[in-house]
């Protein structure tokens, strides 16, 4: 398990969906058997750093959208 150079600059150029997807990803790499503890604690890292950047890039689309009250105009919300 290597973590390079570069991959949260990386994360910041991925969709929502692609990112939840590394997540889970690394998530079933740590619930392998086989898995080093060096490894795990690399995984565990890598899984934080992609939870951190999903937190930012859901918050950014919660603060974009908009709520159509019952006159049709649009508040934030």
């Amino acid at each position: 398990m290597e973590v390079k150079m570069g991959e949260t600059e990386a994360m910041e150029e991925q969709s929502i969906e692609e990112l939840f997807d590394q997540l889970e990803d690394t998530i079933h790499k740590m619930e392998e058997e086989e898995v080093s503890l060096e490894d795990s604690f690399k995984l565990y890292h890598r899984g934080m750093d992609l939870l951190k950047s999903l937190n930012g890039r859901i918050d950014a689309v919660e603060n974009q959208m908009l709520i159509l009250d019952e006159e049709g105009e649009t508040h934030e919300f």
